[in-house]
């Protein structure tokens, strides 16, 4: 009975060997460290480690396709295959170091190590970086902004490696760039807000107060969670925010209702320097996901998410009159391009500046006011 076990061990080893592709090879078995073996366009035997067995697949084609093209290869062959698992841990590890918010990154980088972990970080092309990326943006209805940031990490990550020489070219350039639709101005109601304040009073009542902050301030969500009380200014009324999303440091003043938020926070006594911390736990409050979303859900509000409570912020500013260029300062834009969104919703100046034509005086005979003709209309019939 032995010696049959033996026998049908020696001949599975045997038919796994067989299944091999012909000249890959591993070196050592069970090591995951695989090798092939050719023969150069010059007649000479070679062989090279590849890594992983796929990774060794690949290769040997390309070798054998470049020895019937009759290329040269160098007398040193390069250094091992890096698969990319290597050079987004890389990236990983650069943006541990040099990101104050490093953990969405991160997690993109992991999902694209999921993805393309064990393939050859120089053989993944454009189209199947950008195949992939529509996929996943299918499987799980992504916007275009966050295809555009899955690119943008893993680019980062092939621009890492290029400087560590440890790829040639950076596939993820020839990737198209989503256009994204930054034009959409998706504001709070009074009907909705009144509806969403009630769910938050009967399911979540002590995260109103974060809600009060954005709609006072018009905050970038991580700016707000991540606000610290060395960061406000009582006696200029201002918060004085070193860094935000845009690189610069921005100063946000404070009315009435934003200085009452943060005295009841501040009567808290909590031992952390973080303003918005958990009343159970008393631990930092980092994001709103975890009662926001279900919130809206309850009070029936539909395509709203916590980014709009800042166009909703800067939406009324512009319904009260507020000129564009106080609306960017207070929201942090470097341009108008941005803050010209809202350009739409007050529009009583822009009738006044029009209006003044129908006092124009011109060289017809006819009232151009009392006609109710267009301009051009009234100078025909003249």
């Amino acid at each position: 009975m032995e010696t049959n076990a033996i026998a049908r061990t020696t001949q599975t080893d045997s038919k796994e060997k067989r299944r091999n592709p012909r000249g890959v090879y591993e070196k050592f078995p069970g090591s995951g460290e695989w090798w092939i073996c050719y023969w150069d366009a010059q007649g000479r035997k070679r062989r090279e480690k590849s890594g992983t067995k796929g990774m060794a697949i690949k290769l040997y084609q390309k070798r054998k396709t470049e020895a019937l093209q009759g290329k040269k290869l160098p007398e040193t062959l390069r250094k091992a295959a890096v698969p990319f698992k290597q050079i987004a841990e890389d990236a990983i590890a650069d943006i541990e170091r040099r990101y104050r918010r490093p953990a969405d990154d991160k997690a993109r980088l992991k999902v694209l190590i999921g993805w393309f972990g064990s393939c050859e970080a120089a053989s993944l092309t454009a189209q199947e970086i950008e195949a992939r990326l529509n996929s996943a943006a299918d499987e799980n209805e992504w916007s275009p902004a966050t295809i555009n940031h899955y690119r943008t990490v893993m680019s980062l990550a092939y621009r890492l490696a290029r400087r560590n020489r440890k790829v040639e070219v950076n596939p993820v350039r020839d990737v198209p760039h989503q256009r994204e639709d930054n034009s959409r101005v998706r504001s709070l109601s009074s009907d909705e807000e009144k509806a969403l304040r009630k769910a938050i009073r009967e399911r979540y009542p002590t995260h109103e107060l974060e809600l009060d902050f954005a709609l006072y301030t018009g905050l970038r969500q991580g700016n707000q969670y991540n606000l610290t009380w060395d960061m406000v200014d009582w006696e200029a009324r201002a918060l004085h925010i070193p860094v935000t999303k845009n690189g610069e440091a921005v100063h946000v003043p404070l009315h009435d209702g934003a200085l009452q938020v943060l005295r009841v926070l501040k009567a808290r006594k909590t031992e952390l320097d973080r303003v918005f911390v958990s009343e159970e736990t008393g631990q930092p409050l980092n994001c709103p996901k975890h009662w926001f979303t279900d919130a809206v859900r309850l009070a029936g509000i539909k395509d709203f998410h916590w980014h709009d409570l800042r166009h909703t912020f800067a939406t009324r500013l512009r319904q009260k009159g507020t000129p564009l260029e106080d609306i960017a300062d207070l929201l942090g834009h470097k341009t108008l391009a941005m803050t010209k969104r809202y350009a739409h919703i007050s529009m009583d100046r822009l009738h006044q500046a029009v209006n003044q034509l129908s006092a124009t005086p011109t060289d017809t005979a006819t009232d151009t006011e009392q006609s109710g003709l267009p301009l051009t209309r009234v100078a025909e019939a003249a």
